[in-house]
């Protein structure tokens, strides 16, 4: 019998955590990232500058709509890309491409004490004008692999940003 809620009653406490996902936006005119400076109100990396992302949420998953049922099971397939082009066009009023390329993962203990894994992707710009989140970014840069070592940044990023470019610039 396929789950009729969403729950996390029968969860394993010590396996619990938050998923998130960041995208490195490619402008391919250029060759240049985004980056956004996250407000100094947030609970983590305040005031630093980032890529745009998010956390997968329940409500990501309408159980009267999987993409998919395998057995007893309700796939919801491309549930990160989705994640991604929403928090683009939620943070910075951006539309990336459909093809996220992998750059890679870490999982950290948030100021609050709950456990995350964060995967990064990159993706080429697709379309729009910068228009920053209320509340959540003071300012953007797009920067290449110099500019990015000026700002002040979350750790990872400058290599991010470098990687994105090599990724994207390959013929």
């Amino acid at each position: 019998m396929s789950a009729e809620k969403i729950s996390i009653e029968n969860a394993k406490q010590d396996k619990l955590f938050y998923f998130v996902a960041n995208v490195v936006i490619y402008r391919e005119s250029d060759k240049r990232c985004l980056v956004l400076k996250r407000s100094e109100r947030e609970k983590v990396h305040p005031g630093k500058f980032g890529v745009p992302g998010g956390k997968l949420e329940w409500k990501d998953l309408d159980l009267s709509n999987p993409t998919r049922r395998n057995g007893d099971v309700l796939d919801f397939e491309n549930a990160t890309e989705m994640l991604l082009k929403r928090e683009a066009l939620e943070e910075a009023g951006v539309e990336i491409g459909s093809q996220l390329k992998y750059i890679n993962s870490v999982a950290f203990i948030r100021p609050d004490g709950i456990p995350v894994v964060l995967v990064k992707f990159a993706a080429k710009y697709k379309s729009g004008e910068i228009k920053l989140e209320d509340g959540a970014f003071t300012d953007y840069a797009w920067v290449n692999e110099e500019e990015v070592e000026k700002l002040d940044c979350i750790l990872g990023v400058p290599e991010e940003v470098s990687e994105t470019i090599k990724l994207f610039s390959k013929p």
